[in-house]
């Protein structure tokens, strides 16, 4: 459980961070068709969370780099995090 909530807390911060630094991105969060999850009716769980949060990511910082925006505190975190 501790892995989720990790997870939650990570897509949380991203969230966030689209909310006060992308409003023109986060706007669109609830009408994406990438950030939904392909099953009607899918379990929440760890895999899906991670899944989530990759998109969430990337939907980012495909933004971040179309708008020259150039690398922002949470991709370099995330980064940290994959070493």
């Amino acid at each position: 459980m501790r892995e989720l909530s990790s997870i939650l807390d990570r897509i949380t911060m991203l969230t966030n961070t689209m909310e006060s630094q992308y409003p023109e991105l986060y706007q669109f969060l609830d009408e994406n068709p990438i950030t939904l999850p392909l099953f009607q009716h899918p379990e929440m769980n760890k895999e899906v969370m991670e899944y989530y949060l990759q998109s969430l990511q990337e939907l980012l910082d495909h933004h971040v780099k179309t708008h020259n925006y150039g690398i922002h505190p949470v991709q370099k975190e995330h980064q940290k995090r994959k070493t």
